[in-house]
């Protein structure tokens, strides 16, 4: 996954407008707020509220 730095300092979930952060154990971006995971398809990010998925819990 290609993601810059740069490009994470700027990019921001859709619906609260917040930080994303990036998960490499599930190629997502992560909205702590929301509780949203928008995924990442051939190294492009899908910031879409519609393909966001919900988080799961984590132990």
């Amino acid at each position: 996954m290609n993601l810059t730095s740069r490009l994470l300092e700027i990019i921001a979930c859709p619906k609260c407008k917040g930080p994303l952060l990036l998960s490499m154990a599930s190629d997502a971006l992560l909205c702590q707020h929301c509780a949203l995971s928008y995924p990442i398809r051939d190294e492009i990010p899908v910031l879409l509220i519609d393909e966001a998925l919900p988080l799961t819990a984590q132990p």
